[in-house]
């Protein structure tokens, strides 16, 4: 057998040319400079929003990557956003939403998302200090946020760009992106009492959650103004699995002075309510009735009896990106405390009591 000319038969092959688009092979293909193709793949406020356009579309078709390792030793930044996601079995899509709200806020910007998820029964401050320790983010989204969270001192000492879901206590003022949920409880329960319901319940979340305080103070002001009676269980909240809460829902019905109004934080509580009041007879809108917080449309299509209040997580995901951008890039004219309001939805047919 003969050796190819020029190599013998012990040399190495050659090395095959790297075929991974650059920025010289956008240039080669629009006519703009490299350094114009690197400041339009940026977004730079100086390129023509037309020389931008062009660039991006190129960039999409032959599939262009950025260089990240090298991105970083240029600029400082990682060009990536962390997320602490906690598996919320109470609302439901939680995850799925905020995320799709968080792509919104990131299109057209190099940013990308990395997810760390966060166990529910911990703020998971490891977590966080291991991701600024390593530098693995330019900043950092999180929720279920304590009165004073250890992930949010830390943060604010190190001086770190977060925003998170919900609020704290601390003095030290910090971006957030929350829901009104003292008005949620607030109206909820004033909505029972309209009903004719002389003893509402509330579940709460974990009492460690700042927003289970603004739930408590929300249902405590609507039950005070009405002088009805009330009640708070201690064996359940908006973390325990859904068959505690339906059987502790069919016990309670079947003992004396049950309660006749629930305000149910997701729509999962609410589901299991009406299923463990059904367990003794009990009808929806008769003996009953359930006011709940929704963040899908799953359960008006299964119980479109139960009043809700509607939670827009996707507008919520989408603004905590545009907070958490504008703190990276220190902009002073974005407002970083955003407390968004509930959207009511009571049907027609609750007028009459």
């Amino acid at each position: 057998m003969k050796d190819t000319p020029g190599r013998s038969a012990s040399s190495p092959a050659p090395v095959r040319k790297s075929t991974k688009p650059t920025l010289r092979t956008i240039s080669e293909m629009t006519g703009f400079a490299v350094t114009t193709v690197s400041r339009a793949l940026g977004n730079a406020p100086q390129i023509s929003v037309e020389t931008r356009k062009r660039v991006h579309e190129v960039a999409a078709q032959i599939g262009y990557l950025p260089d990240r390792a090298a991105q970083r030793l240029k600029t400082g930044k990682t060009n990536v956003i962390g997320v602490l996601l906690d598996p919320h079995e109470e609302i439901l899509g939680y995850g799925i939403s905020l995320m799709h709200g968080l792509a919104k806020a990131l299109k057209d910007t190099p940013y990308h998302l990395i997810i760390t998820p966060n166990f529910i029964n911990g703020s998971n401050v490891d977590a966080v200090r291991y991701l600024v320790r390593n530098g693995m983010a330019d900043g950092l989204i999180f929720s279920r946020t304590e009165p004073f969270d250890p992930r949010v001192r830390l943060l604010l000492e190190t001086g770190f760009p977060f925003v998170t879901h919900g609020r704290t206590e601390f003095t030290t003022e910090h971006p957030y992106v929350d829901f009104d949920n003292f008005s949620f409880a607030y109206e909820a329960t004033k909505r029972l009492i309209s009903r004719g319901r002389q003893r509402p319940m509330i579940i709460l979340p974990p009492r460690r959650l700042t927003f289970s305080q603004h739930m408590l103070h929300g249902f405590m002001t609507a039950v005070r103004e009405a002088g009805v009676d009330y009640e708070i269980p201690e064996e359940i909240n908006l973390d325990c699995p859904v068959d505690q809460i339906r059987d502790f829902m069919s016990r309670r019905a079947a003992q004396p002075n049950a309660p006749d109004g629930f305000a149910c934080g997701g729509e999962v509580s609410a589901l299991a309510t009406i299923t463990g009041m059904g367990d003794h007879g009990l009808t929806l809108g008769k003996e009953y009735d359930v006011v709940a917080k929704r963040t899908s449309k799953l359960l008006s299509q299964i119980q479109p009896k139960v009043e809700t209040i509607y939670e827009d997580l996707t507008d919520t995901g989408e603004r905590m990106g545009r907070v958490l951008l504008a703190r990276i890039a220190r902009d002073a004219t974005t407002e970083m405390q955003v407390l968004l309001k509930p959207q009511f939805s009571f049907p027609m047919w609750a007028g009459a009591v």
